[in-house]
């Protein structure tokens, strides 16, 4: 997971875009990437298996770290 300093730095840079389009677009991106994987995390989807709840979390946290 992403620590709240982490989260600062990352609305900050967000902040700071010349293109406010652009840093809404990435802010969405970010929003989703995180909720995706904090839902995994929390394994909301009870009819996952271990393996499988793994993969996904591993692919949604490479997806948050790619917006990063």
């Amino acid at each position: 997971m992403i620590d709240n300093a982490e989260i600062a730095e990352i609305l900050e840079i967000l902040e700071n875009l010349e293109d406010e389009d652009q840093a809404v677009k990435y802010l969405k991106l970010f929003n989703d990437s995180s909720k995706k994987l904090g839902r995994l995390l929390l394994n909301l989807d009870k009819s996952l298996e271990n393996k499988e709840w793994k993969e996904k979390c591993d692919q949604a946290k490479k997806e948050l770290d790619s917006i990063i």
